[in-house]
């Protein structure tokens, strides 16, 4: 509640603060987009200021980049192996900044923030040996 400031307070007396007015359009925001893993789904939304935001809704390719050798790759997303920011969010596989997802690559972690940048970035944590 950035707006009003100390309204979900009481007063010293104990009694309820009412709101003097509502929100004003540029105090509101918007639902978080929960980006999923299902066939790619994209949206832009025009932000304050006229910048637009692309936000990816579901997605099941990742760009992974590989510290150790410098090199990107395209990855299919196998499953969402964990994702620490939210008990309610690994039950449910939603995918945010931090997500330890499993890709034909191996185990990777998700730097990028889906639901706002509108692209799954990870970098690789435990590569797949490459079978002969």
């Amino acid at each position: 509640m950035a707006w009003h400031s100390d309204l979900h307070r009481r007063k010293p007396s104990g009694g309820r603060k009412t709101p003097y007015r509502g929100r004003r359009k540029y105090e509101k925001g918007s639902p978080a987009t929960e980006t999923t893993l299902e066939e790619n789904y994209r949206a832009k939304r025009r932000m304050r200021g006229g910048g637009v935001k692309v936000l990816l809704y579901s997605g099941n390719t990742a760009q992974l980049s590989d510290l150790k050798t410098g090199k990107t790759y395209t990855s299919k997303i196998l499953r969402v192996a964990k994702n620490p920011a939210n008990v309610d969010y690994n039950r449910r596989g939603i995918i945010t900044k931090g997500t330890l997802l499993e890709t034909e690559h191996g185990l990777v972690k998700v730097t990028s923030r889906p639901g706002q940048n509108g692209v799954i970035n990870a970098v690789i944590l435990e590569a797949k040996p490459k079978h002969r």
